[in-house]
């Protein structure tokens, strides 16, 4: 690229990034605009004579929720140094047994697997799917996927599945590495079986990073694993459409600004070769400063007399930090959130071998919102469109891959609401005791609440498919042109790396020690507040006692008493403040990374782009595919599973959604008339069918044609033709009602197979 085109795409860049700029900070003064105008619009500002005589009883309430509020926050302390002291546990709310300890292992790592114990009056099947959990190992400890009862194992016991977990200690191994650990869960998954040899295989639900960690296990081991629910996992870390609203997704630009993946580095040798968690739960609280700093502690305050437990309850997970190895923090970083490379097949095993999302042959659930900044959309859906090239190779390969998401609720609310646990992930589990039976495809699921009788909503739910290069448009608003300067990020962040690996680091690790580290994971702000806010502290030895006599003393004012309202207005406007803080801050953040790596693409990727889209010359014809041309080939290729699928697929509803009744019919039929289906396991029976369908797609005639050609042997024919004949009569596929183009198919097959069928008989009656 010559210099005069250098700058033009370096001033088009400009432009753009400062239209956005402006339109970023434009809708952020309007809300803070408008969010003041309501607060000061209220009446409570406005205070009669009468109303300040209530100022007495006010500062009372005032005096008494405040130690009341301190000492809250001095038995969190007490709670974070007991903790600490007892190397921290997992926050499970129900019982567990261990069942295998990693630390054991030829390769130790510091995980290991657990039972979880049934609460009273819950019965398991030992013969039902077991259900294997996989928290996030993201600076927190494990346990938030059963954090109380309304959660993912909740809903699993509940419905009679066994449910295992998978936890992790607060120190890893000596010289543990991430590809050790993944080797370990694999040896969880194979145990899981043994215990339950006559069960399905063993669902594996993984929570945020979990997840990504769920999908190298599957693809790893797709022997031993059955359905694989992700939730909020970033599996494509570099999406996040880059949208002219409000500021998108600020945390995905942190490693370019940073410089890459050098600074986890220098963190880890800082501590001996340990990695502080301390540091991923602080960007966590960096993304909004206005709950960090004000609104979580105000919420306790304003309701000191009944909202401690709830608080207390989830700070004892949301101050639990767990440590990691040098080796474990740079392969996340490298190969995840700066390299993204773990959709792409660069990231190998332990054995050398490349983990191939692709292998993984169990249906996969991917569960995201559109409220979470974390994990945005995108990061957990764009992988698909990575790896497969279309929806027909998806069909070829035979595997299902559902999409469910919620609108609003945030990153941790995915995990954490009860809400959510209680509708979709019990749905989820509903779900997976039939989505095998799902054809081949990309889908949808949608959860439809109706009213029941009883106290409790209802839920019904339903499957729409989807092509992929539609949902890959939808999902991302500029063709992800915007992911196009992290790979600037990429190439500046191994620069970096090396040079810090060549000039710093061993001065780091000179001067590091156990102490030193020590002090450092001490005296981080996270943990420094929490301790110093303890009994530890001498100088709050008073707090407990004059807490336990405001109790006995307690003298509430109402919350609906003007001065409390006025109270909440001076706090809906601080907290209005810091949001506004956090959108000029979000919109400065992204304005600085695109106008340094866009420019830094432009540059030095330019020519790379320009090939790339030169050679690109629209979406190809499916018919030019090459598992296409394969499969249309073999028309006329093989036997009674083969025509078995192509007739499911030829008889089946098309353009409407599957209800999770009818899935479930399905199920119902072929266990009633087993011994008229092929006898496939299901990961055969899916590849059969996306084949079939591909062909029926494309040539639907030639397909219905060449089907004596797939059934030549006449007991096969007679077998399917009474198939049909038991299936007309059902009086459940009857009360399905089933269409009239369904039963003109139907009408079609059965003249072409009785046709053969009579063709055979002639020449034997004139014998």
């Amino acid at each position: 690229m010559n210099a005069a085109n250098q700058l033009a795409r370096s001033h088009d860049v400009a432009t753009k990034v400062a239209r956005l700029f402006e339109k970023r900070t434009k809708i952020a003064y309007q809300h803070f605009q408008q969010r003041t105008h309501d607060t000061l619009g209220k009446p409570a500002w406005f205070m009669t004579p009468s109303d300040m005589q209530s100022g007495y009883l006010y500062g009372i309430d005032f005096l008494q929720r405040s130690i009341l509020f301190w000492d809250t926050l001095r038995q969190r302390g007490n709670t974070f140094m007991e903790l600490a002291r007892d190397g921290l546990r997992p926050v499970l709310h129900f019982d567990y047994d261990m069942v295998l300890d990693g630390r054991t292992f030829e390769r130790p790592v510091n995980y290991a697997l657990l039972r979880i114990t049934p609460p009273e009056g819950v019965v398991i099947d030992p013969t039902k799917r077991p259900y294997l959990m996989i928290d996030p190992r993201a600076g927190h400890g494990p346990g938030i996927g059963g954090f109380k009862d309304d959660s993912q194992v909740g809903v699993a016991l509940r419905a009679g599945h066994p449910v295992y977990f998978v936890i992790f200690f607060r120190d890893p191994e000596a010289d543990q590495t991430l590809l050790d650990v993944c080797t370990a869960e694999q040896q969880f998954v194979k145990k899981v079986r043994q215990l339950h040899p006559e069960s399905p295989k063993p669902a594996i639900v993984g929570n945020c990073q979990g997840g990504w960690a769920a999908m190298m296990l599957a693809a790893a081991g797709p022997e031993d694993t059955g359905p694989i629910v992700i939730n909020g996992a970033p599996m494509s870390y570099w999406s996040g459409a880059w949208s002219e609203g409000e500021g998108d997704n600020p945390m995905r630009y942190a490693g370019g600004l940073l410089g890459g993946t050098w600074l986890s580095s220098f963190t880890a040798d800082l501590g001996n070769g340990k990695f502080d968690g301390a540091h991923l739960v602080q960007n966590f609280e960096n993304l909004n400063p206005a709950n960090t700093l004000w609104d979580k502690y105000y919420h306790l305050f304003a309701n000191i007399d009944t909202e401690p437990p709830r608080f207390l309850e989830f700070e004892r997970w949301w101050g639990g930090y767990y440590l990691m190895n040098r080796e474990e923090i740079e392969w996340i970083t490298r190969n995840l959130f700066v390299g993204n490379k773990l959709w792409s097949g660069d990231v190998k095993s332990g054995a050398g071998k490349a983990f191939d999302l692709r292998d993984i042959k169990s249906p996969i659930i991917l569960f995201a919102s559109m409220g979470d900044n974390i994990t945005p959309p995108q990061q957990a859906f764009n992988w698909v469109a990575d790896i497969y090239g279309s929806t027909a190779e998806i069909k070829a390969r035979g595997q299902v891959i559902i999409g469910l998401l919620h609108q609003d609720i945030g990153h941790l609310g995915i995990f954490v609401s009860g809400k959510v646990a209680k509708k979709e992930h019990a749905q989820i589990v509903s779900v997976l005791e039939a989505i095998e039976l799902l054809p081949p495809g990309l889908y949808g699921m949608v959860i439809a609440e109706r009213k029941s009788q009883g106290a409790h909503p209802e839920y019904d739910v339903e499957f729409r498919e989807h092509q992929l290069e539609d949902i890959a448009a939808r999902i991302n608003r500029f063709d992800r042109a915007d992911e196009k300067p992290f790979e600037s990020v990429a190439t500046l962040s191994d620069f970096n790396q090396r040079a810090y690996e060549l000039f710093l680091q061993p001065w780091v690790q000179r001067a590091s020690n156990d102490l030193s580290a020590k002090l450092l994971r001490d005296f981080h702000p996270l943990r420094f507040q929490r301790w110093a806010i303890s009994d530890v502290n001498p100088w709050l030895w008073w707090l407990g006692p004059a807490a336990q006599a405001v109790k006995a003393q307690r003298q509430a004012l109402g919350s609906e008493e003007t001065i409390r309202i006025a109270e909440r207005s001076g706090s809906e406007l601080l907290s209005a403040s810091l949001d506004y803080f956090r959108a000029l801050r979000d919109a400065l953040t992204e304005a600085a990374f695109f106008s340094t790596y866009a420019n830094m693409s432009s540059l030095y990727a330019a020519d790379k782009h320009a090939v790339s889209e030169a050679t690109s010359v629209g979406e190809p014809d499916i018919r030019e595919l090459p598992f296409v041309k394969e499969a249309l080939a073999a028309i006329g290729q093989g036997g009674y599973s083969e025509a078995f699928a192509r007739i499911s697929f030829l008889l089946s509803r098309r353009g409407e959604p599957l209800p999770l009744t009818r899935l479930t019919l399905h199920q119902d039929l072929l266990r009633d008339y087993r011994d008229y289906v092929p006898e496939l396991t299901i990961e055969q029976w899916r590849r059969i069918r996306g084949e079939q369908e591909i062909i029926a797609r494309c040539e639907p005639e030639q397909a219905l044609a060449t089907l004596p050609a797939l059934i030549t042997d006449r007991a096969d024919r007679e077998k399917m033709l009474a198939l049909f004949d038991k299936l007309i009569g059902d009086e459940r596929v009857q009360n399905a009602q089933p269409s009239d183009e369904q039963i003109a198919m139907l009408a079609r097959i059965r003249a072409v197979l009785g046709e053969r069928r009579s063709r055979e008989r002639r020449p034997a009656a004139a014998a």
